[in-house]
């Protein structure tokens, strides 16, 4: 089958390439999905595309009348589709609904170990032969009380890790994990969650129902001196009033892996430009916000999965069989 790989980098054609052995005629190109790019897809059966390409309502009527029968999203979140627009115009829409959650997980304790103890401010210190510890104070991880939002493979992950540093755990999700259960974890409602956490880590999908999830109400709820982070989706904060906390000093450290208005932005070296979002920009200039560009899923392992679940999609769809990977509306 004839597939156009977009928003493709190099490491993307690595993995997909060792996946397919010849299987499938993958054609890639560095433009992310849109309204003027999905005339590139013309005469394409599938495409495959990641996080930030934008599969509207309009860009799928495009697809469709190009001859395109599948969407194959290299990802878990497929929130950039538009599903009952694709079901609409006969697209099958396909994800990978499971990848490494180790490699969620762990870099979430990464960005919590790297605030807490500030250990990219003195990377860049002693980079400079400055070895003085003034302003590198951190606290022990041990007994503190750690709200998981979200409590699927990867949240469990989590929880995990953080019960091996000695945490309570607190949960909110509309479904109580046993394995959770089995550490210790108490589900709560997610304002008693941010009231009582010292320790807040965000792996919720995103949804119209956990969009802003975190906002003005709800981040007033946090301790002052708790931690942020947030390796799902960068929807789920409202950024604009996670900046007026974080001006206020009412909230101990963020660690943002994703950004809600990331498109165009994260994927690209933009070293070169002028960064023209005066958002993102502002949120940069905290001294306890760590942002990454969305590298949490991004090891050995994961792409590998990923990649060859990608595709194993394809070739059901080619195939006549439907698997457990196919989306659908909800209804």
């Amino acid at each position: 089958m004839d597939v156009l790989v977009y928003d493709a980098h190099s490491y993307d054609r690595t993995f997909l390439d060792a996946a397919n052995q010849g299987r499938h005629r993958l054609t890639y190109t560095a433009a992310q999905l849109d309204v003027q790019t999905a005339a590139l897809a013309q005469g394409f059966p599938a495409i495959c595309c990641f996080v930030n390409d934008q599969a509207t309502a309009e860009v799928i009527e495009r697809l469709a009348a190009g001859g395109t029968r599948l969407i194959a999203q290299r990802s878990t979140g497929y929130n950039n589709i538009d599903l009952i627009a694709a079901e609409q115009y006969g697209i099958t829409a396909m994800r990978v609904s499971y990848y490494s959650p180790y490699s969620v997980a762990e870099f979430a304790v990464g960005l919590l170990q790297t605030l807490n103890r500030r250990i990219h401010r003195a990377y860049n210190r002693t980079r400079e032969f400055n070895f003085r510890l003034a302003g590198l104070l951190g606290r022990d991880i041990h007994g503190s009380t750690v709200g998981v939002v979200g409590t699927g493979k990867i949240g469990a992950v989590f929880a995990s890790i953080m019960h091996g540093f000695g945490c309570s755990l607190l949960g909110y999700d509309v479904t109580h994990n046993p394995d959770c259960l089995a550490l210790g974890m108490r589900y709560v409602p997610l304002e008693e969650l941010l009231r009582a956490s010292d320790i807040v880590s965000l792996h919720v999908p995103l949804l119209p129902e956990t969009y802003h999830m975190i906002n003005r109400e709800t981040l007033a709820l946090m301790k002052p001196d708790a931690f942020l982070i947030n390796t799902s989706r960068g929807g789920l904060i409202d950024t604009d009033a996670l900046i007026e906390t974080l001006r206020a000093g009412r909230i101990a450290g963020v660690g943002l892996d994703v950004y809600e208005e990331e498109e165009g932005v994260f994927f690209h070296d933009l070293s070169d430009r002028v960064i023209t979002d005066d958002t993102l920009a502002r949120l940069m200039t905290f001294p306890n916000v760590l942002v990454t560009g969305h590298q949490a899923f991004f090891t050995r392992e994961a792409m590998t999965t990923i990649a060859e679940t990608t595709i194993r999609n394809i070739t059901d769809f080619e195939e006549g069989r439907e698997n457990e990977n196919i989306l659908r509306p909800r209804r």
